[in-house]
């Protein structure tokens, strides 16, 4: 006899920012444009902190230029600014492929001796949130990041990831106007997600989440055409992976294809559930990307097309 996977469970919050803390910039996937940092990295200073960019970060992998660095090298630099106790939160310079790569490379029992700490960046880093999640038990951000054009360009979300860092108990209903419900309902649960596919990626690795079951599934992606979003998620729904999810926010789909075939898969495949599903809330890879926190219990209202903290992101 099988027994289900246990639920999702709330996680340890790190602490809020204050102004002079020192924030590590690290690049755990692509390469990395060195204007695009510099900008970046001028509106953290902005905001009072002191950030510190990794030795590697500008670096370009020599034989795959779709790397930043070699993978041993982007580990170093990340657990280097993690286990820095003068370091109070990491993140990441852009996404783009080979955070999956450097996961089994860090040493997970110096990173949870480290201590909590922030850790900011989403798209490909949601391979990195979900070990920080499952392998060290901490919150995390999914949030712009440092050399990213809508950070760079775009108030609402330079502005929705300050609060959450500064003034996390300010940020407490998460959710654009345009957001309006894919499936109605009201439910409860603990917040998860990022990009779908690398969630789906995740699946039959070491130390890999179990399954979604009494999770809030915050979803988004970019670059997948339909069938490949419906491939993706077909399999985590034969994988079980998706049993007993509570609910489904969906964020952004950026170069999917046509917004109605995308919207057509993701009721197909994610409507069957009988939980509440709200989709367009404005995280992930559009134009205004709010910064959700993964880890902390919530509600998720498809009618409201919001996702309410019961707790502050950060303490």
């Amino acid at each position: 006899m099988t027994t289900a996977p246990r639920a999702v469970t709330a996680l340890t919050r790190p602490s809020r920012l204050r102004p002079g803390d020192r924030v590590a910039v690290v690049a755990p996937s692509g390469p990395v444009a060195a204007d695009r940092l510099e900008t970046g990295v001028g509106i953290l200073r902005g905001w009072g902190l002191e950030p510190v960019v990794a030795a590697h970060v500008l670096d370009v992998h020599p034989r795959i230029g779709h790397l930043a660095g070699t993978d041993e090298a982007r580990a170093r630099d990340l657990q280097e600014a993690w286990c820095d106790p003068s370091v109070s939160a990491v993140i990441c310079a852009r996404g783009g492929y080979g955070a999956q790569r450097i996961v089994d490379l860090l040493d997970w029992a110096a990173i949870r001796a480290a201590g909590p700490k922030v850790f900011v960046g989403y798209s490909d880093v949601t391979a990195l949130h979900e070990a920080f999640a499952v392998r060290a038990g901490l919150v995390t951000l999914h949030g712009p990041m440092a050399a990213t054009t809508t950070f760079l360009t775009d108030a609402p979300t330079q502005e929705s990831l300050r609060a959450t860092l500064f003034a996390p108990e300010s940020v407490h209903t998460l959710g654009l106007p345009a957001a309006r419900p894919l499936v109605p309902g009201r439910a409860r649960g603990i917040t998860l997600g990022g990009c779908v596919s690398l969630l789906a990626a995740d699946l039959g690795t070491p130390h890999a989440r179990p399954s979604a079951r009494g999770g809030l599934l915050l979803l988004e992606d970019t670059g997948e055409e339909p069938y490949r979003l419906d491939r993706i998620l077909t399999q985590l729904l034969r994988s079980g992976w998706l049993e007993g999810v509570a609910g489904i926010g969906l964020g952004s789909w950026a170069q999917c294809g046509p917004y109605e075939q995308v919207r057509a898969v993701l009721a197909d495949r994610l409507g069957g559930f009988g939980v509440p599903v709200v989709e367009e809330m404005g995280f992930g890879h559009s134009p205004t990307a709010l910064t959700m926190p993964l880890g902390v219990p919530a509600v998720l209202d498809a009618e409201a097309g919001a996702l309410t903290l019961d707790v502050p992101a950060l303490i």
